[in-house]
């Protein structure tokens, strides 16, 4: 498997983890109509599965970026 089609995957993942994030944060908040410790716990999980979403999405541009060097 190249670097490129690799560090296309990964950003592909980190892409759709940040999204899906996004979307189960906005649905429990609208479902719940209010944020309770409950709702407060599963923000904070979201919150780190985004921020790994981003580290993917990052790693995935790195090394998109060495492939075409």
């Amino acid at each position: 498997m190249s670097l490129f089609l690799l560090g296309r995957i990964i950003q592909t993942v980190g892409e759709v983890m940040v999204g899906y994030t996004a979307l189960r944060v906005h649905h429990r908040v609208w479902q719940e109509h209010k944020i309770d410790k409950a709702v407060f716990r599963e923000m904070k999980q979201e919150q780190v599965l985004g921020m790994l979403g981003l580290l993917a999405i990052v790693s995935g541009l790195v090394l998109e970026i060495i492939t075409a060097s």
